[in-house]
């Protein structure tokens, strides 16, 4: 299978100026690439910099050191050298970003929160409100909430509506951030199924899952973060 992304020789830091410019390093040479049509899942211990890895690759974080190479339709692209601008097109149209809460926007109603990466893709809104349609109906969402703000929503309410909006484009790299962690049983089952339709047309897919069953269903490989661990060092 194609690479999608590559990783290499990646680091990152943050420096804790109010401690006495202690440098805090969370992640240390950091290498790995992502194949379409695969998921690939990253695991370690809590604090090994899995998230960081994701924001960094979102382009959320800045990289101390090293490159992430993007293939685009436009050529490859370094994440760690690319201008807003360019990070703001990747974003658009080549990475997508499963967050692990929804970033509710008052008075804007479920069903356009989620059909609005569409609309700003150039679907005409019909067509978005029917994929997004779908999709809520797929992860069991209650038709009666779909004109409602999700800001009074139960979690796992809020989930699916993130996890909708997320996977309604086609983006051929998609992050998950812990996209089961608010679910039931069979809304659990709705996101692997989910996953696995996207590996079948060719995504490559990156995530975080703490849910032991969840990972060994998904994951066509483990990537140990513990691997990249940096040592401490005073600015």
């Amino acid at each position: 299978m194609p690479k999608r992304l590559i990783v290499s020789d990646v680091s990152k830091s943050f420096t804790m100026h109010l401690r006495g410019g202690v440098v805090l390093p969370v992640i240390g040479r950091a290498d790995f690439s992502l194949e379409s049509g695969k998921c690939f899942v990253l695991g370690g211990p809590s604090g090994a910099g899995k998230s960081s890895i994701l924001k960094m690759l979102y382009g959320n974080y800045a990289c101390n050191s090293g490159q992430i190479l993007v293939v685009t339709d436009n050529g490859m692209i370094d994440l760690v050298t690319a201008k807003p601008r360019e990070i703001l097109r990747i974003r658009k149209e080549t990475i997508g970003y499963v967050s692990q809460f929804l970033s509710v926007v008052p008075r804007v109603s479920t069903m356009d929160i989620v059909s609005e990466p569409l609309i700003e893709r150039g679907y005409f809104r019909d067509d978005a409100h029917a994929r997004a349609s779908a999709l809520l109906e797929h992860l069991n969402l209650p038709r009666y909430l779909w004109d409602l703000p999700p800001a009074t929503f139960s979690g796992g309410e809020q989930q699916r509506v993130n996890i909708a909006r997320g996977f309604i484009t086609d983006h051929p790299i998609l992050l998950l951030d812990e996209p089961t962690a608010s679910l039931d049983a069979a809304n659990r089952e709705v996101v692997i199924s989910l996953i696995e339709q996207k590996k079948r047309s060719g995504v490559a897919l990156l995530g975080i899952f703490h849910d032991e069953e969840v990972r060994s269903r998904v994951a066509d490989q483990i990537i140990d973060v513990s691997a990249f661990a940096p040592q401490a060092t005073v600015a």
